[in-house]
């Protein structure tokens, strides 16, 4: 046998460490001998302690012996009564087996029971059977006669009998003699097709019956309602659903009305949709439309039950069906009045007081919760669509406006004039106005159509603005194999310049908003090219007639003191009044123009047919000339209303300074003054002034040459080149003034 400490090492372990602790504690309290005195009485105390654990102890687990003790009881007791359970249920089974061969007699009893059932049900519905097809004709007659409501009680009634008779048989599984049953109650599919066919034609003209004769649509609400509530019980039910079953009659209900208000207004016969025939059509839309719903509102809300939304199902299939009749009626190609029409009717008319927000449909009808009648896409497209057709109606009245001119220009009368004297055509007034005009009816419907409009206006204005130009093109082409045609050529082109001022002023007014008045840069460009080419063609007949007396200078005549800038000035003069028939900037546009020309034209004269001064008399003789000359110029233009400091002829009276210049060591200065103020000068140009005055040796000309490259100009912005345009001849023999050698 095993030792206690073997079978208790827990024990050891406690006794262990309780002897380890009293230790540690008698070694802490007698480490000094004097401690030892008090040892008796910690023998006393702990003898005590002791006592007193061993008596709770035993107390202890005398208790827990008295408990276990009172278990071990009731355990025994409940064995004995387990047994005595066991024995009766033993007994009971004993007497159920002896009672088997009794049950075999009460489950032949409970057949015959169910059968006897079966056989008292089939009895009593047997004369309801055997009444069917009396029924059925009853029915029939009740159909004939609109009875709709009785007809369908009884309609009813023979379902029933039906169905329950097909229930039992699916139960129990005949499914062959369903066939049967189904051929005898056969008339019932063409009853229930007559009555649904009398149904959806009263639904059909439900909107004419509500108004004549309602009870004949409630009666036929009513019944489709009665059929809606047994389809909803056979499928709660979904143990049989009989043949025809569900019916889905208010769906057909809802399907006929939308049929109906669809085929009446939106299957018509295809039409002219164009101009008046499609503004007639959309206006009986637009009437019948308001007409119906109000009917709706009024009348047919009342005779369906709530939950019916009538009035929002209407309105939803009208939507519907006008968007996809719309988009039908795009599928043709519409001019642009149709196109103009269809969109003001969409997008305007359609949400109006007089149509969708009419006060007699509000607050009940409302479209804001439906699709757009047309999509963001369907606008823009069809609103490019217009756009196109107006481009291509505008183009061709301008290709008119234009030929009119061009005929206007070779007419033997001058061009008309205004309230000041001005000359004009009706080129402008026209142009502005057409455009004007589609950009104003554009905005009746959206802003981004009256943009687009506007888009539109500002190219075909710029590409008509090119062709107008190519056709002044072809007038000068004409001109210029016969000056007396046109008869009224400078007249006529004072008027392009007038017309083409009034269309620059008269475009950026051509939107209504003024944040989005903004004109293109090449619009810009256009109206700015023909007026330079109107300009030119004006500074070209100038130039032929001063040509002739630009070719006599410089000359002997003209330098003795000949009246050749006289003539030139009365030729200016005469210009200048011709002129004064243009507004004022554009007078002074061809002031300073011309005077530019006649200044070019002068000093080119005098570069390109060089002469050479032999002595200081001569000149000073030129000098002379060249100071009475654009004296007389200057004083021509400032008289005419050009200002000095806009005129280029102060380059005649800087050339004549350097001719004058008396001490030629001094002309590297005076040159480069020169160049300073004029930086498109050459070293050609400098080279024949030079040579102008006959007394430059090669030193002098050297040291000119070198400082002009060292000081090389560039042109300032806004300057207007004078000595480019001058080209300088191949140096030749020099012109002398007078008999003797050349210098």
């Amino acid at each position: 046998a095993s030792s206690p400490d073997e079978e208790w090492p827990e024990a050891e372990k406690a006794e262990k460490l309780a002897r380890g602790a009293a230790l540690k504690w008698a070694s802490g309290v007698f480490y000094r001998p004097e401690k030892l005195e008090g040892l008796g009485q910690y023998r006393r105390r702990e003898t005590q302690r002791n006592s007193s654990i061993q008596s709770r102890l035993k107390s202890t687990v005398q208790s827990y012996l008295e408990g276990v003790s009172a278990g071990l009881e009731q355990l025994r007791s409940a064995a004995q009564e387990v047994q005595s359970v066991c024995q009766d249920l033993g007994a009971a089974r004993w007497a159920l087996l002896d009672s088997a061969d009794h049950f075999q007699g009460l489950q032949q009893m409970r057949k015959l029971m169910e059968e006897h059932v079966q056989l008292a049900s089939v009895v009593q519905v047997l004369p309801q059977i055997f009444s069917v097809h009396e029924v059925f004709s009853h029915i029939l007659q009740l159909l004939h006669g609109r009875h709709l409501l009785e007809a369908h009680v009884e309609l009813m009634m023979v379902e029933q009998l039906r169905d329950n008779i097909l229930s039992q048989l699916h139960l129990r599984g005949l499914s062959s003699a369903q066939a049967t049953v189904l051929s005898y109650f056969s008339g019932l599919q063409d009853l229930n097709e007559s009555l649904a066919k009398q149904l959806w034609d009263i639904v059909g003209s439900s909107l004419r019956l509500v108004r004549e004769d309602p009870v004949l649509f409630v009666t036929a609400v009513r019944i489709i309602e009665r059929e809606e509530k047994i389809d909803d019980t056979l499928l709660l039910e979904a143990t049989f659903l009989p043949p025809g079953r569900p019916k889905g009659w208010r769906q057909k209900f809802y399907q006929v009305l939308q049929d109906t208000i669809t085929g009446a207004r939106f299957h018509a016969p295809r039409m002219d949709a164009e101009g008046p025939e499609l503004a007639k059509h959309l206006a009986g839309l637009q009437k019948d439309i308001v007409s119906e719903l109000r009917v709706v509102k009024d009348l047919m809300v009342q005779c369906v039950p709530a939950h019916y939304n009538i009035l929002s199902v209407c309105t939803a299939t009208y939507h519907q069906a006008l968007s996809s009749h719309l988009q039908e009626i795009l599928r043709e190609d519409l001019d642009k009045q149709g196109l103009f029409l269809l969109l003001e009717w969409a997008l305007r008319v359609y949400h109006s007081p007089e149509m969708m927000g009419h006060p007699d449909l509000l607050p009940e009808v409302d479209v804001s919760a439906l699709e757009p009648l047309m999509s963001s896409e369907l606008v823009d497209q069809t609103e490019r669509r217009y756009v196109m057709k107006v481009k291509a109606s505008v183009f061709e009245w301008m290709q008119r406006t234009l030929e009119v001119e061009f005929k206007e220009w070779f007419r033997e009368e001058e061009p008309e004039t205004d309230h000041q004297g001005f000359f004009q055509s009706a080129l402008p007034a026209i142009v502005m106005q057409m455009l004007n005009e589609n950009i104003q009816v554009a905005s009746l419907i959206t802003d981004s159509l009256q943009q687009k409009i506007y888009n539109m206006a500002l190219e075909e204005l710029e590409a008509f603005l090119g062709r107008l130009r190519e056709a002044l093109v072809q007038c000068g082409k004409e001109h210029q194999q016969d000056r007396a045609v046109p008869k009224h050529y400078i007249s006529h082109l004072l008027a392009v310049l007038n017309n083409n001022l009034a269309l620059s002023n008269s475009v950026s007014s051509l939107h209504p908003d003024t944040a989005c008045r903004e004109v293109p840069a090449s619009l810009h460009t256009a109206l700015d090219r023909m007026q330079k080419k109107a300009t030119q063609l004006l500074l070209e007949e100038l130039l032929l007639d001063l040509q002739p007396l630009c070719l006599q200078l410089p000359s002997r005549k003209w330098l003795s003191g000949s009246q050749l800038v006289g003539s030139m000035c009365e030729v200016i003069d005469k210009y200048a009044k011709d002129f004064s028939r243009v507004r004022k900037p554009l007078f002074t546009l061809l002031l300073a123009e011309s005077e530019l020309l006649v200044a070019s034209q002068y000093l080119r004269a005098l570069l390109q047919r060089k002469m050479v001064c032999k002595n200081r008399e001569e000149r000073g003789q030129l000098c002379h000339r060249l100071l009475q000359d654009a004296t007389q110029l200057r004083e021509l233009f400032c008289g005419l209303g050009l200002d000095r400091s806009q005129q280029s002829l102060e380059a005649v009276f800087a050339l004549r300074e350097l001719i004058r210049l008396k001490d030629p060591a001094l002309l590297s200065l005076e040159v480069v003054g020169f160049i300073t103020k004029y930086p498109d000068v050459s070293d050609e140009h400098v080279s024949t002034l030079l040579d102008i005055r006959g007394d430059v040796s090669k030193e002098v000309r050297h040291v000119v040459m070198e400082m002009m490259a060292q000081n090389p100009q560039l042109l300032p912005e806004g300057y207007r080149p004078i000595f480019s345009t001058i080209l300088v001849p191949v140096p030749e023999l020099p012109f002398c003034l007078r008999k003797g050698k050349c210098a």
